[in-house]
């Protein structure tokens, strides 16, 4: 209640002022005859001085006379005219303040109303931060999000996909402690949508991992466990990226998801630098750096931040690249191995750790046809196909690549 009386109060201190200005009488210097009237009045006392001197004669002095008395009264009736007729009226005047006053008294309550936050109460910085990390303490855990999620739709697996993923469940559950069993098996169930399986899995390799459990494999489990509460951050899930981050605080998809926490939770001042320096460091092609890019602008809305950098444009693709494909065929063996050996190693290590876009692994396939190494592109090959199930642009990029590289099935 005292905010509208503040802004009442504003609004007719404006309107007074305003108010005063439009009644006050007007300090003008008056008609324009009224200049000439005084001029007239000082030539008709000049022909009486110039008349007692004897400069002028007596008949031309009443003929001068009577043409300045003719000038003077025109001027009076002019003067007359123009005071009756300047400005309006002061019922007008005073209807006019009145409607001003109720249009910006009004106006403003109305405005407030509908931008503001009336009954809201005063909100500083300080209570904010403790409503944040209260809303981080207490939000739902990942089962109650899991019960409340939209399941995110996936794509029907074809038949001997399907099967193929039954087989490796039965041969899980017949030898639960198999590293990559564990392994293949959270990346199947994700890959078939089944989330929650996966992080289940995903649990298991990193307990079967211990404490050589690298970076990666919290950040896959963290990521599997929104996927499952539907993009929602959880407790768990963040405990699993803190993980993530302690082994590699330059993880890419750790830092998109921690930023996203922030974000669920009232912090996005937090979540903006934290997506901001992840996106700087982020690899073209990187999934968690596209996301980013689609979402910078309205978090930077979010954290008040008008001046934010121009950081939207994609890096130019890391990697080999077919001109470097075509450079290396004119080098000699040697040379070409140590060129090509750097880049692919390079890529590689990225693909493995934070994936990456259909083209890249593309060339990561043709690559390592070009130094001969035919089972490491067929296990790539295996892997890419795994990972781009369904889309059949990317799985045909791969199929390219791999007729390139000689390993065509």
């Amino acid at each position: 209640m005292s905010f509208w009386v503040l802004i009442f109060l504003i609004a007719l201190l404006i309107a007074v002022f305003l108010g005063y200005t439009m009644l006050r009488g007007r300090r003008a210097e008056g008609p324009t005859a009224e200049y000439d009237l005084r001029v007239y009045r000082e030539q008709l006392a000049g022909v009486d001085r110039d008349l007692a001197r004897g400069v002028i004669g007596k008949a031309d002095a009443e003929r001068v006379r009577t043409e300045i008395s003719r000038r003077i009264l025109a001027a009076d009736a002019q003067m007359r005219g123009e005071v009756e007729s300047v400005g309006p009226s002061r019922t007008v005047t005073i209807v006019a303040f009145a409607l001003m006053g109720a249009v910006l008294i009004g106006g403003a309550l109305a405005m407030y109303r509908q931008l503001g936050a009336a009954g809201f109460p005063d909100m500083p910085l300080s209570a904010r931060l403790e409503m944040a990390e209260e809303l981080r303490i207490n939000r739902p855990s990942q089962t109650e999000a899991e019960d409340i999620a939209t399941p995110i739709q996936t794509p029907p697996l074809e038949e001997s996909y399907k099967t193929l993923l039954d087989r490796l469940r039965e041969t899980v559950a017949e030898r639960p402690n198999d590293l990559q069993g564990q392994t293949l098996l959270a990346q199947h169930e994700t890959n078939a949508g089944n989330f929650k399986a996966g992080y289940e899995a995903q649990t298991q390799v990193i307990a079967l991992s211990g404490d050589n459990a690298p970076a990666h494999a919290y950040s896959n489990q963290a990521e599997m466990m929104i996927l499952a509460a539907g993009g929602y951050v959880s407790p768990k899930a963040e405990e699993a990226l803190r993980n993530a981050l302690e082994r590699d605080p330059k993880l890419g998809p750790a830092r998109y998801y921690w930023g996203q926490m922030l974000s669920q939770t009232g912090r996005p001042d937090l979540a903006y630098r934290v997506w901001v320096d992840t996106l700087r460091d982020a690899p073209a092609g990187a999934p968690w750096g596209d996301a980013i890019r689609t979402q910078i602008d309205d978090l930077a809305f979010r954290a008040g931040v008008f001046n934010a950098p121009d950081i939207g444009a994609a890096p130019a693709a890391p990697g080999p690249s077919q001109d470097d494909m075509n450079a290396a065929a004119e080098l000699s063996a040697e040379e070409r191995q140590e060129m090509i050996r750097g880049m692919v190693d390079r890529l590689s290590d990225r693909l493995a750790t934070e994936g990456g876009s259909p083209d890249e692994w593309a060339r990561l396939i043709a690559a390592l046809g070009v130094l001969g190494e035919a089972e490491k592109a067929i296990s790539i090959r295996d892997e890419a196909v795994t990972v781009f199930a369904g889309n059949n642009e990317a799985l045909q990029m791969i199929d390219a690549a791999a007729l390139q590289a000689g390993i065509a099935q």
